[in-house]
């Protein structure tokens, strides 16, 4: 249960909310080497300012490379290359693309929810299974049956938390 909701923020974090992140460009991968490599192995991504990305290549050769893998990653951004450095400036965001964002937010969640509810099904298969083997009684079953219901419902209302937080961030101008 743990995994989903680190996995939600994760997804989350990838949402362009118009501030500045390094985890927008995480997962943008460069032809590198002949090979498709992760950003983060090529350079190093910081923010200098709210509305401004920096990739310090480490290689002066790659930084056409690391341009053309951020236009074509799909994430809407113009970055320029400048000697090492790729400036990233990031737009302002219109409000139809808010209400985009918004929902992605809500698909990560909802699949966050399942993936929490598929934990929960294990559990209580684990402890129907060991009442039928006569390893636990059946008082000690309802018991554990609460118990994970219980973790359920934290780690549910953990992932709407999560997604409220991230629905704000976009929303707001």
């Amino acid at each position: 249960m743990e995994g989903a909701i680190e996995t939600l923020r994760k997804d989350c974090s990838g949402l362009r909310t118009g501030r500045a992140s390094p985890a927008l460009l995480e997962p943008v991968q460069v032809e590198a080497y002949g090979t498709s490599t992760p950003l983060t192995q090529v350079g190093t991504i910081a923010v200098p300012e709210a509305r401004m990305i920096t990739v310090q290549v480490w290689d002066r050769s790659l930084v056409n490379a690391v341009v053309a893998a951020i236009r074509d990653s799909g994430l809407g951004l113009n970055p320029s290359g400048d000697g090492q450095i790729v400036r990233v400036p990031i737009p302002q965001l219109t409000g139809e693309r808010r209400v985009e964002l918004a929902k992605a937010a809500n698909r990560y969640a909802e699949g966050a929810r399942i993936a929490v509810r598929g934990v929960r099904r294990d559990g209580m298969e684990q402890i129907k299974a060991a009442e039928k083997k006569s390893l636990i009684s059946k008082d000690e079953a309802s018991d554990w049956s609460e118990e994970v219901q219980k973790l359920t419902d934290s780690f549910v209302k953990r992932v709407d938390e999560v997604a409220a937080e991230k629905d704000r961030e976009i929303r707001q101008v």
